[in-house]
This record gives C-alpha cells, sequence and structure tokens, in this order.
C-alpha cells in the first residue's frame, strides 16, 4: 500500500530527528561500526513508527539492535521534545534491522567472484590455444 503526503513527511521528520539524537546520544559511531536510519515508514494512522536502522561494521547486529530497543523510551521521549508541535501525538517507536547494506556486499562479493571467473577462464582459454 503506498504511503500517503502526510505518511511521508512524518516519517521524513522523524527520521531526521532520529539521526541528530543518535549523533547527539552518541549512539551513531558504537565498537567502530556506524548505526544510521536507513527509513522511517508511518502507519495510516500516524501513531506507529517503523524506524529502520543500518548497521555497518558491527559485529554482533541482533545485540546492537536489542541494545537500541530498550533505550527506545529515551529515544521517543528526546524525539517528543523535538518535534511535539509538529505532530499531534507521538509515534511509538519501533526498531527493526535494515540489511539492505549486506545484500548489497554479497551481490558485490558474487559479481566479483563471477568476474574473477570469467577473467579466469578466458586467459586459461587463451593458453590453450596457444
Amino acid at each position: 500500500m503506498e504511503e500517503g503526503k502526510r505518511q511521508k513527511q512524518v516519517g521524513k521528520l522523524i527520521q531526521q530527528e532520529l539521526s541528530d539524537i543518535l549523533r547527539r546520544e552518541g549512539l551513531n559511531v558504537v565498537d567502530g561500526g556506524m548505526i544510521s536510519v536507513s527509513a522511517v515508514r508511518m502507519t495510516p494512522d500516524l501513531l506507529e513508527a517503523r524506524v529502520y536502522l543500518s548497521l555497518f561494521n558491527i559485529a554482533d547486529t541482533a545485540a546492537m539492535l536489542e541494545r537500541i530497543k530498550e533505550r527506545g523510551r529515551e529515544i521517543k521521549k528526546v524525539l517528543a521534545a523535538h518535534i511535539k508541535n509538529q505532530v499531534r501525538r507521538i509515534p511509538e517507536l519501533q526498531f527493526f534491522l535494515d540489511d539492505t547494506l549486506d545484500h548489497v556486499f554479497k551481490m558485490e562479493a558474487l559479481f566479483k567472484q563471477i568476474h574473477d571467473s570469467d577473467a579466469s577462464r578466458d586467459e586459461s582459454g587463451e593458453a590453450g590455444r596457444s
């Protein structure tokens, strides 16, 4: 189902504010890795925000996601202070792992493997003809 205009506006606002909050709270760089808010999807009633986090170079992504979920109430309070004049009700925050980056890296590795195997096959084919 397509998101409405207001859903997109509120989602974008929350995404920007959460990115700032993570940066200020020191949660965007943890254990040598980075956390970023890749997307926020709002329910049609604007009472729930599904926050998708991209975790880069973090060994235990599940544990990190759990740490952020545990601090969800605290993050919501800070968010409320920033957007209280722009929305009627502060949405409940649900955090999810955005694994798009993992898929990109896997695809790049596969393409590299295919390219390398094609290159080695071409070299062996040329050597066989000589």
